[in-house]
């Protein structure tokens, strides 16, 4: 018998979805909406495994609507587009990153940076302005409105350029916001995992000076030699934090873990500023250092849609794509064990249209 699910919307569709907060993934049959007049559909190539997935598979955050299907880093090809979409054609290469509407009347909207819509809906675990929950790139297709559809560049790879759409504009965007795109500006990067290493990449792509730090000494040579970073610290060796005190511009901070601000905000020049892009539940905010050097904590969503677009083509321009490990879908559960023991390099791919056109998940 055919679930709510399955009946809720015209269009049959197919993916992995975890059902309870065990955070198992399983084959699911749902549908999706038909194309609305400004909407497209296209099949969904390529999806990206963000950290936050984990959290939401787990309801480690609260707020979890179960069915899940996650997904916020997807691409493939336009399949039907509706009949007052002007910027899209059947075949077109396209991607969604983390949002899929907002009202577009409010100040952040008109200024493009509609992450920070109160009214944005979120591409996965979201709800809709019809009432209906918003699901992701698990799944064999994508309807979005073409607002937050996202042309995709031809010199992009679609399986390496994937996690840009929210690993790559989550770094990209508090780089340009923060003046720490100029040559010579000395950035910091916290956590040289997905987030990290793409930081990396776009930093030294502006010319930036970039520190790495991390927890892992094992990680400096890879930062070095391999993403060309200028300097790497082992946060907990003191004499190496001691000798940087007062070196940064700014500091991007990937990590999600909870973990001491401290040791960070002393690697501040004056005025310096420490960009949190990571979602650790609880962090402690030392107060007397930001007051004596006149340095800020900040925090910054992903991008509205024309920094996006910005990013896409800067990336390509300058051959910025994630390192990765393609997975097929039925790999899923165990890339989540992997991911929850940062035991990837150094973000997880999954290789949707084969996983479904071969029938090794449904």
């Amino acid at each position: 018998m055919a679930t709510s699910l399955e009946r809720e919307h015209p269009v049959k569709a197919f993916a992995w979805a975890a059902k309870d907060p065990s955070g198992h993934f399983a084959p699911f049959n749902f549908s999706r909406r038909a194309t609305g007049e400004h909407d497209v559909q296209f099949k969904v190539l390529y999806c990206g495994i963000c950290h936050s997935d984990l959290h939401m598979a787990k309801n480690e955050w609260g707020f979890t609507i179960y069915p899940l299907i996650p997904g916020h880093e997807m691409v493939g090809v336009v399949t039907e587009t509706g009949s007052k979409v002007e910027k899209f054609k059947i075949g077109d290469k396209v991607g969604v990153g983390c949002l899929v509407r907002s009202c577009h009347e409010c100040e952040e909207c008109i200024n493009h940076q509609e992450s920070y819509c109160p009214k944005q809906v979120y591409s996965i675990n979201g709800r809709d302005y019809d009432g209906s929950v918003t699901y992701g790139g698990f799944s064999d297709i994508m309807v979005a409105n073409e607002h937050f559809v996202i042309r995709w560049p031809e010199k992009l790879a679609l399986d390496r350029g994937a996690p840009l759409l929210c690993a790559g504009i989550t770094t990209y965007s508090p780089l340009r916001r923060f003046g720490l795109d100029k040559p010579g500006v000395n950035v910091g990067v916290v956590g040289f995992g997905g987030i990290g290493h793409l930081t990396v990449k776009f930093a030294k792509a502006f010319g930036s000076k970039v520190t790495v730090i991390s927890t892992s000494a094992t990680k400096k040579r890879e930062a070095i030699e391999d993403f060309g970073a200028n300097e790497f610290l082992v946060s907990h060796d003191q004499e190496q934090m001691q000798a940087a005190a007062g070196t940064l511009d700014g500091i991007i901070d990937t990590v999600s873990g909870n973990h001491s601000l401290l040791p960070l905000i002393n690697l501040l020049k004056p005025h310096g500023k420490l960009v949190l892009v990571g979602i650790p539940t609880k962090l402690e905010v030392p107060v007397f250092p930001l007051l004596q050097g006149g340095k800020a904590i900040v925090g910054t969503a992903s991008g509205g849609v024309k920094e996006i677009h910005d990013m896409l083509e800067f990336a390509a321009k300058n051959n910025i794509l994630a390192d990765v490990e393609v997975i097929s879908m039925d790999y899923v559960n165990t890339a989540m064990e992997r991911l929850e023991k940062s035991d990837v390099k150094y973000r997880f791919v999954i290789d949707v249209g084969n996983s479904f056109k071969v029938g090794c998940c449904n």
